[in-house]
């Protein structure tokens, strides 16, 4: 699995980011910029063993993000926009309509895998606006 970000030159800097995982930050350079965002979420994951790859997409201004623990990704995707919208782990279990957080937590922990369907429906429960999008 890969998720899109996207990096671009903002007067000096580098600007680098990626909206799914909510990080950001920036490089003097390029390479640099790369290195950034590939730190940032590594530490933000903080799992040991965990590591990703950043490489340039398939579209001018846009970069992959590929992990070694597809499942992590997914877990740390799940944590971050239900911080970013607010919601505690049993808003979340509500919308999905279980009366146990412990199920949903499950996932965001990366405790159990997740298909592509499965984790749709996961952040829909967050924001019914978000979805994965497929790009080749």
């Amino acid at each position: 699995m890969k998720i899109e970000g996207r990096i671009v030159k903002s007067g000096k800097w580098w600007a680098a980011e990626v909206p799914m995982l909510l990080t950001y930050t920036q490089g003097q350079t390029k390479k640099k910029a790369y290195a950034m965002i590939k730190d940032a979420i590594e530490c933000l994951v903080d799992e040991p063993g965990f590591s990703i790859e950043v490489s340039p997409g398939n579209e001018k201004g846009t970069i992959c993000i590929a992990s070694s623990d597809d499942r992590t990704l997914m877990a740390f995707a799940l944590k971050q926009q239900r911080a970013e919208h607010c919601l505690s782990v049993r808003d979340v279990a509500r919308n999905l309509g279980s009366k146990s957080p412990t199920a949903y937590s499950r996932y965001e922990s990366g405790r159990v895998g997740l298909t592509l369907d499965k984790f749709s429906q996961l952040l829909r429960a967050i924001d019914p606006d978000l979805e994965p999008v497929l790009k080749f």
